[in-house]
């Protein structure tokens, strides 16, 4: 009976097919791949006309397969060249999209700073004559200042105001009292007058508050633009890890080497791909979605009744106005400096300087156009697009992943999930770094963040400080931004923490077990004409071994 028994036994064990087996007991071809291979630039020397075992394979699943190590070197290359060119081309999207942003705001406020000035230059001189054709350089280099504060030049805007009124003041004074001669001990008496007798009248107070607060939001809003512009561009050049890169190069191409090359990952899995692989890019989205909000708020200040428009287009009347109140109250300006200063002895060269204004006229400026729906538009546009780009860090691996995995409509079951066409069984993980302590595709050491990430964060945290002060009208100083985080990465690491602190690297024994197909072999014993061969004689001598024991 039990002879009977090993023989059927026997009979039946020589009937089960084995791994890999077509049923014809022959190797497959590798003509798609070498195709392929060849289709992409790489020579088909040593490429494998048929299946051969896979146990060379470092990246990709050990079973028979048509890659040589070369080939998978190769592949792999290729697969970080292109998934880094891809990570780049969304980063040169969005950052032409905040140039363009820039690039229309910076146009349009320059341009507004220049139409002000011609403004002024055409309506001072029919009315204040040599008094202001002596003294253009006075206003001349108020707008040079203005234009060089907005530039970002070190500059305190308050400062700069002052200065120019001090100067108009003095200027204005020696030529409405020509015939006097007044030295500069007794100008600078003069000026020291000016807080108490207010010659200008409120102007120069109520002018300094509306330019430096709306100057001071224009500036800041502009290098928000340039400063996020520049943090997608140094962050889209971080290159990919060499983990990165396996899961990469196993999710796009080992379904060549495989076979399967019309699979396509499964969304999900190439989810965790991605998620491991940009996970420091994912760890600006707080800092970033900060700065885009910060941004918002200072664009709302370049509309209403203190916007761009109005302030800068009304310099000039609001200049004239300062001056037309000097000139009426010129001879009780003078009694009140005189009893403070001491009387001023004859002699000047002129003595017509006052009547000469007073002939003349006051000085008019008509109203500019505001542009007003111009500005609306601008801030429209920049507003949607701010709120556009909030979610872009952590969104950027879906992004790329949109048009290279399976559909809905392609099964679940039927797409590539790193080992065989299956379903894809582990969990999506979280965003940014902590998170993927159990990326089951990417190993990622979590206590070792990308130190050029790190600094691009700091970077939008100084900025968005720098907003916000701006927004409550606070000045503030953007000489040179790239000088506030060190190469190094200082202030994120205190005492080299970081680089001495516990490593919890995420290993690959705390993946979840979960596939739905068998772990890689990690020996393949030599291809044959009959792939099932090695399998059937093991199945055979654990068979009969049983049996003679009983």
């Amino acid at each position: 009976m039990d002879f009977a028994v090993v023989i059927a036994l026997v009979l039946c064990a020589l009937t089960v097919p084995g791994f890999g087996d077509t049923g014809s007991g022959k190797a497959q071809s590798c003509s798609d791949i070498r195709q392929f291979y060849n289709g992409n630039g790489f020579s088909l020397k040593g490429v494998p006309q048929s299946e051969i075992s896979g146990e060379h394979l470092r990246i990709c699943p050990q079973g028979y397969t048509c890659c040589t190590s070369v080939m998978e070197d190769s592949l792999s290359n290729l697969s970080r060249t292109e998934m880094q060119g891809l990570i780049r081309d969304a980063g040169r999207a969005l950052q032409a999209s905040l140039n363009g942003q820039y690039k229309a705001f910076d146009d349009y406020l320059l341009e507004l700073l220049n139409r002000s000035e011609v403004v002024l230059q055409e309506s001072y001189p029919p009315a204040l004559g040599f008094l202001y054709t002596q003294n253009t350089r006075v206003f001349t280099e108020l707008y040079t200042e203005l234009r060089r504060y907005y530039r970002g030049s070190n500059i305190n805007i308050e400062e700069a105001l002052n200065e120019f009124w001090a100067r108009l003041l003095e200027r204005l004074f020696k030529g409405a009292n020509g015939q006097y001669l007044i030295g500069d001990d007794y100008l600078e008496c003069v000026s020291k007058q000016s807080e108490t007798l207010r010659p200008f009248g409120d102007t120069p107070r109520d002018l300094k508050l509306k330019v430096t607060r709306t100057f001071v939001a224009a500036r800041s809003f502009v290098q928000g633009l340039v400063i996020s512009g520049e943090v997608v561009r140094k962050v889209s050049q971080v290159p990919l890890s060499p983990e990165c890169v396996r899961a990469i190069m196993k999710m796009t191409y080992c379904r060549h080497c495989r076979g399967v090359p019309s699979a396509r990952p499964c969304a999900n899995y190439c989810a965790n791909v991605l998620k491991g692989c940009l996970a420091n890019h994912a760890d600006l989205d707080t800092e970033w979605r900060n700065l885009a909000d910060a941004m918002l708020q200072v664009a709302n200040r370049f509309e209403g009744a203190s916007s761009v428009n109005v302030v800068f287009l009304s310099l000039p009347k609001r200049i004239s106005e300062a001056i037309t109140t000097m000139m009426d109250n010129i001879d009780t300006f003078n009694t009140k400096v005189f009893q403070a200063c001491g009387n001023l002895r004859e002699g000047g060269t002129s003595n017509n300087g006052l009547e000469e204004v007073k002939k003349r006229g006051k000085v008019t400026v008509q109203d500019s156009p505001t542009s007003g729906a111009r500005l609306e538009k601008l801030v429209s546009d920049v507003s949607r697009r701010l709120r556009d780009m909030q979610s872009y860090w952590v969104s950027l691996p879906s992004t790329l992943c949109s048009d290279r995995v399976a559909t809905r409509a392609q099964g679940d079951d039927k797409c590539w999930n790193g080992m065989a066409r299956a379903r894809y069984l582990p969990e999506v993980m979280g965003d940014g770094l902590a998170s993927q302590i159990n990326n089951p595709e990417v190993e990622i050491d979590i206590t070792k963040p990308d130190m050029t990430i790190r600094q691009q964060i700091m970077q939008l945290k100084i900025m968005t400080n720098r907003l916000r002060n701006a927004f409550n009208g606070n000045d503030v100083d953007f000489q040179d931004t790239s000088d506030d985080v060190s190469g190094s990465g200082s202030g994120m690491c205190a005492d080299d923490n970081c680089a001495r602190g516990p490593r919890l690297m995420a290993p690959n024994t705390d993946r979840p077990k979960l596939y739905a197909y068998p772990p890689e072999n990690k020996k393949v014993v030599k291809a044959s004409a009959n792939h099932n061969l090695p399998f059937i004689a093991l199945y055979l001598l654990s068979l009969v071994t049983l049996l003679l024991r009983r």
